[in-house]
């Protein structure tokens, strides 16, 4: 008896191992990816602007750190003696605006340097809506709690976002054209928005995203992962959200974790995982006795997992 319909997915011939490079882009689901690969230790870059819920944001970020196109002072603003900017999340924020800008364009060179020697760069995007600042006409990645007076919101067309989405592409394949390119939609309900204005914003980006991947049916270098499906269909309980109804929770995150393992991990590295994954219990472990004979073994065997791993991965870092 079947009691899940389940998305069929197959295993991708352009895997990701140990020696892959990846860079993560986007909404808040690109974090829970992203500690995964992290806690398995893969090699990646995540997130280097912050949260960035919205195409444009996202392609504002690559188009800048392609051309190099620094940051300067009228671009930063202060408010409540804390300096920011619009282009990123409050997680890039300082009460020195040359502080502030040091460590933007510290950001646009770590971006643009993941993007030109990566193999794989996973994209995801949370919503369609925008808000454009009343000022400068521009669109923001981030409003920083500024009064809403200020913005005017708006729903992007899927023409806007497949543009977006186009100039993004072309950006990176002309910088590094064997970079696989994994679009996914988020599964987090921007409800905040409204239920059907939610509905209407994942349309918008998946007829969009499904729109450009048509049209360059030709480039095995752009793929889909279905995150978004498998949490509305394989998951469709509200057991696998979190408290406020809103984002997957550590079950569901483990849960589309494992599909995509099964799509995008090479099966090559799991034994490595696995290795990974036993050093990462072992440094969790709190002992009753750290003292013992038995602890003391303890630490002994882990030491050595830890340096036999770091001498065929010697990018990996363990706490």
């Amino acid at each position: 008896m079947e009691l899940q319909t389940k998305i069929p997915l197959t295993p991708s011939d352009n895997s990701i191992d140990y020696g892959s490079k990846l860079v993560l882009l986007g909404s808040c689901f690109v974090e829970n990816i992203g500690a995964k690969l992290d806690y398995f230790r893969f090699q990646h870059l995540q997130n280097p602007f912050g949260i960035l819920f919205h195409p444009l944001a996202i392609a504002n970020l690559v188009e800048r750190a392609i051309e190099e196109k620094a940051y300067r002072q009228e671009e930063i603003f202060e408010q409540d003696g804390i300096w920011h900017c619009f282009d990123a999340h409050s997680d890039l924020r300082s009460d020195d605006p040359e502080a502030l800008l040091n460590l933007l364009n510290q950001q646009l060179d770590e971006t643009k340097a993941g993007l030109e020697t990566s193999s794989h760069i996973i994209i995801t995007l949370g919503t369609a809506w925008v808000y454009e600042n009343n000022s400068s006409g521009k669109t923001v990645a981030n409003c920083h709690k500024v009064p809403q007076k200020q913005f005017t919101k708006k729903l992007l067309s899927v023409a806007e976002i497949e543009t977006s989405l186009q100039k993004m592409i072309s950006l990176i394949q002309n910088v590094n054209p064997k970079a696989q390119i994994i679009f996914t939609i988020s599964p987090v309900r921007h409800l905040k928005d409204g239920f059907v204005e939610n509905q209407r914003s994942k349309a918008n980006l998946i007829t969009a995203v499904h729109s450009v991947l048509s049209s360059r049916a030709q480039s095995r270098e752009l793929s889909y992962f279905p995150s978004y499906e498998i949490m509305m269909d394989e998951l469709r309980d509200y057991r696998f959200y979190g408290k406020d109804m809103v984002h997957p929770n550590l079950l569901a995150v483990d849960y589309i974790w494992e599909r995509f393992k099964s799509v995008w991990i090479s099966s090559k590295s799991y034994s490595v995982m696995d290795e990974v994954d036993a050093v990462q219990k072992g440094l969790q472990h709190r002992p009753f006795n750290p003292d013992s004979e038995g602890h003391q073994k303890f630490k002994t065997s882990l030491r050595a997992k830890i340096t036999y791993l770091q001498e065929r991965f010697p990018f990996m870092k363990f706490e």
